[in-house]
């Protein structure tokens, strides 16, 4: 009798044992909960509550719209079908009707020429969020950045050697835009009878005149070009906010600056793939953008790296009070894109981007070499630490010139050769210049670049009629 209950005891404790090792295998070897599926295969657990999500996303991204256009998860639904939205010429329920008149817009800065990248790293760049992720204001630390995108924004810039950061202060903001006032804001004077001058080298982003404007603040007033206004006031000692744009919109020039007091450093196009990176900067201010670094404008993230901590936390302060900080979701996608930005030490992103800048800009110099009618900025070869060789730049713009002497408005002269730039004057220039994006998508560029080679022939008298 002895020996049986002794047999029992450890046959119990046996079957006991092997439980417990089976339940820890599935919990943290599968990862799951008892009673969830499994592939066959794996001990892995198949996909839940977001398999639904992750079905939706990929049958919406397999819709060809003919390869002219895109239908989108968030895009509107025709008889429970996602609607195609077609690409600029193309129209049609699947995008597959070209206007064969239509005129090449290369006004717009949107950065689509990388949508391809991204398209080749769907699985690394691909982002499902629960319905109940960060629904906080907060995260657990009280604040509201992530500390976790500001670890690898720092990454990044060390990586590709463009900004100093060690030992700077980093604040996130709805893009680079809603910075720029907020740097404006902080650098203004707090002398209530006085405001602060803010200048910009002409030529100049608007958005520095649109925005001072706009807010029509006492602390701060825009007086326009930096060189006027230095001539003018050589001897004033009124408190003075520079805007320095380098690589500049519209030209793609280094900037520095004129003046060497307040200065708040635009980088949104100091990455590789539009100019080399010479060193990093390292200045008291400066602000980036992803647009221009991923080409994911529509996700509305910028940030400024600050040196001295009063500026900081005015910036802050400014975020805070404007926008309770950046969204979580938002912070969730840009850390997810920057995981990618960085793999092979940034150098599939960078070299993608910056040969097709580059094979455009070859192709563009070609068309406008045969042309006495128009010109476009030169460009200077400089040593990039980045590749470790020395190249010349690739600006995110061309900045046409119309040589004609009764060409004075060289908007006007292009868009009867069915091309939509932005005109000189928007930058506070001549209208003899006119900014053309080179940015955007593949097909928006070839558009763009056989309209030119038209105008061209057509001054060189090849062709008579178009």
């Amino acid at each position: 009798m002895g020996k049986t209950k002794k047999y029992c005891f450890g046959l119990c404790l046996l079957i006991s044992v092997a439980i417990n090792i089976l339940f820890s295998i599935n919990l943290y070897v599968g990862g799951g909960q008892w009673g969830e599926k499994k592939h066959e295969d794996s001990c892995q657990p198949v996909l839940s509550w977001s398999e639904k999500a992750a079905a939706e996303a990929e049958a919406v991204a397999a819709i060809s719209c003919s390869g002219h256009g895109r239908a989108y998860v968030d895009g509107l639904v025709f008889e429970g079908q996602p609607i195609c939205e077609c690409f600029d010429c193309y129209g049609g329920s699947d995008c597959s009707e070209l206007s064969p008149e239509c005129s090449a817009d290369a006004d717009s800065g949107d950065p689509l020429f990388l949508e391809p990248f991204w398209m080749q790293h769907a699985t690394e760049s691909a982002v499902v969020i629960s319905g109940w992720h960060r629904m906080s204001y907060r995260y657990a630390d009280y604040t509201t950045m992530s500390k976790e995108l500001e670890n690898y924004i720092r990454k990044i810039h060390l990586l590709v050697g463009n900004a100093a950061t060690e030992g700077r202060y980093i604040v996130f903001g709805i893009g680079s835009t809603q910075l720029l006032n907020a740097a404006v804001y902080a650098l203004s004077s707090e002398n209530s009878s006085s405001s602060s001058n803010v200048l910009a080298s002409i030529p100049f982003y608007p958005m520095y005149k649109a925005q001072t404007a706009f807010f029509n603040s006492e602390s701060f007033e825009f007086e326009g070009d930096t060189y006027s206004w230095q001539s003018n006031n050589s001897k004033n000692n009124e408190d003075v906010i520079e805007f320095v744009t380098s690589p500049n919109n519209p030209d793609g020039e280094l900037k520095k600056s004129v003046l060497g007091g307040k200065t708040i450093y635009d980088h949104a196009y100091y990455w590789p793939h539009f100019t080399p990176i010479t060193g990093p900067s390292d200045h008291d201010l400066m602000i980036f953008t992803l647009s221009k670094l991923t080409g994911h404008a529509g996700t509305r993230f910028g940030w400024a790296v600050i040196k001295d901590k009063d500026v900081y936390e005015k910036v802050l302060n400014y975020i805070s009070i404007a926008d309770l900080g950046i969204s979580k979701d938002t912070q969730l996608r840009v850390l997810k894109l920057l995981k990618v930005a960085v793999e092979g030490d940034g150098k599939p992103l960078f070299e993608f981007a910056y040969n097709t800048m580059r094979e455009r800009w070859d192709r563009l110099t070609s068309v406008f070499s045969k042309s006495t009618r128009f010109s476009i900025q030169k460009r200077h070869p400089l040593h990039c630490n980045f590749f470790n060789e020395t190249r010349l730049a690739s600006p995110a713009y061309a900045w046409v010139k119309c040589e004609r002497e009764e060409d004075d408005d060289c908007g006007a002269v292009l868009e009867a050769g069915k091309i939509i730039g932005r005109i000189g004057s928007t930058f506070s220039a001549k209208d003899r210049y006119t900014r053309l994006s080179l940015i955007k998508s593949k097909y928006d560029f070839e558009l763009l670049l056989q309209r030119l080679t038209e105008l061209v022939l057509r001054e060189n008298g090849s062709i008579q009629t178009m």
